[in-house]
């Protein structure tokens, strides 16, 4: 839970459709998703879902894993904002902030679709599934002059797997309506933050450390990676509409003089709120008590943060390490420091 928004407890988040899911089992009740009986217990999910549940019962503790991936990558990401993707020990986890159309929904879906992706090929690279293993179609020379080798991730099978089970809802209710349509773009625009950032790590092989020859695989990049290009994304989404191309439904930019959005966007149909005040109807914890930076004219300062209703200061003494030596052989000592600093939080 981000600041201000309570006390965190174990979760297990299945990600359908956040209007009814963002539910959340906890560990303590669940525990690992080994039985066919534990996928009936996972509420919200459709038919369709516990279908797949069943039948791939050893991939469901990584999507455990991708879901509180993208829980703390959200709150990273917005840790300085008025709305910190806060979570709520009630459901939906987020509120209703996610079940209304705007931006923040839709880097929380693109997050958690990433997630998913992300989480299932890391498992499929380090030998956890029966199902999948590494990459074996990325082999043999490559124009660059270095030999595929290694353990390449199987994005692939990560991507499919997010989009089976991920999208399934949405694509169940034929994927007509505009929040149906946002959802399955902003679901794939996550996934595309992954594939489209895949890098090339390589290991050098000669005598006494030379680089006769190497050989390479592709990688996943950093889970931060993928927040970071959503975040930029979030800030720069696409205020969408619904337009028919002939029998088809899409989504088109609501102001004409806008570009088209691409598929690595993020789109939203609603404007947000501001985050102000307390609402715990509709998930908003408001920023109240939140920690803010005097001095800066950001989001995070106190003149924007506290919402105009100003903010406490107070002193509070913290004890830091200073002074460290290195004491031969093999140790650090440092001497204890105190220093007051000031501390704002908004009113």
């Amino acid at each position: 839970v981000a600041a201000g928004a309570g006390s965190q407890a174990p979760v297990l988040l299945v990600l359908a459709d956040f209007r009814d899911l963002w539910y959340l089992a906890k560990l303590s009740s669940v525990g690992s998703i080994s039985e066919e009986e534990t996928c009936e217990k996972l509420k919200g999910l459709i038919q369709r879902q516990v279908q797949m549940c069943k039948r791939n019962l050893e991939v469901m503790d990584s999507v455990r894993r991708g879901a509180q991936l993208a829980i703390e990558e959200c709150q990273y990401q917005f840790r300085n904002r008025r709305w910190n993707c806060s979570t709520l020990d009630t459901l939906p986890v987020f509120g209703k902030v996610v079940t209304q159309g705007t931006r923040e929904a839709a880097f929380v879906y693109a997050i958690s679709s990433a997630g998913v992706a992300f989480a299932v090929t890391r498992a499929c690279s380090s030998g956890e599934l029966d199902k999948c293993g590494c990459d074996r179609t990325v082999q043999g020379g490559s124009p660059q002059g270095f030999q595929w080798s290694g353990c390449s991730d199987n994005i692939a099978y990560g991507v499919a797997f997010s989009q089976s089970f991920v999208d399934v809802r949405e694509r169940s209710k034929g994927a007509s309506s505009n929040r149906a349509l946002m959802n399955l773009h902003n679901n794939e625009a996550g996934r595309k933050a992954i594939l489209n950032n895949m890098r090339v790590e390589c290991k050098c092989h000669g005598v006494s450390g030379s680089c006769e020859f190497k050989t390479c695989w592709k990688a996943m990049p950093p889970f931060r990676k993928v927040g970071n290009v959503l975040k930029e994304k979030f800030d720069g989404a696409t205020e969408v509409e619904q337009s028919e191309i002939g029998s088809t439904k899409v989504l088109v930019p609501k102001n004409s003089q806008f570009k088209p959005h691409t598929d690595e966007d993020l789109v939203y149909l609603d404007s947000s709120p501001d985050f102000c005040d307390h609402d715990l109807k509709n998930g908003v914890l408001g920023t109240s008590g939140r920690q803010c930076n005097k001095t800066s004219k950001a989001i995070d300062g106190c003149e924007l943060m506290c919402c105009g209703r100003g903010f406490h200061t107070d002193e509070v003494e913290v004890v830091e390490r200073c002074s460290c030596k290195f004491h031969w052989c093999c140790s650090v000592k440092c001497k204890p420091c105190h220093r007051v600093v000031e501390i704002h939080t908004c009113r």
